[in-house]
């Protein structure tokens, strides 16, 4: 069973403004795609940002401290960015290692699915350890509206 995490991140693509090219990359063959700009526009059925033409790291891949949720879509259907050329306007995606067959049913398990996938691989969890003894933290105190 997959993970709740998971889960939820997978619900997200497939129901965000980016989920026409979550499920393109979910029922693609193959290791790699080369593609361009304006076939995603295609497949998005909307153009892309000015950013995404002029700002590199709009394409980057999320890491371990977040990332950009449009790129929760493809790397919630197991590719990564590979090679962005923003003058010639076309990328490379890749499936992520672990990434298998693909479809285009959104099943949320991993068997299902036909791939390991764990939201962990984008974002590692943190153990920060126990709050510091002696520490407080309410409402009042954080927004000064005490006695209201």
């Amino acid at each position: 069973m997959t993970e709740p995490r998971t889960m939820l991140l997978r619900e997200a693509a497939s129901r965000g403004k980016y989920a026409p090219l979550y499920a393109h990359l979910c029922a693609r063959g193959g290791h790699e795609w080369r593609t361009t700009f304006s076939k995603l526009e295609r497949i998005l059925g909307f153009g892309l940002p000015g950013s995404a033409r002029i700002h590199r790291p709009w394409w980057s891949n999320p890491g371990r401290s977040g990332g950009h949720s449009h790129a929760f879509s493809w790397v919630a259907a197991g590719w990564r960015t590979k090679s962005v050329d923003m003058e010639a306007e076309t990328l490379i995606f890749v499936q992520s290692e672990g990434a298998t067959a693909r479809d285009t049913t959104h099943a949320s398990t991993d068997s299902d699915r036909g791939r390991r996938f764990s939201v962990d691989d984008i974002f590692t969890p943190h153990d920060f350890g126990p709050w510091p003894e002696g520490f407080r933290c309410s409402r009042e105190e954080i927004y000064g509206d005490e006695g209201r």
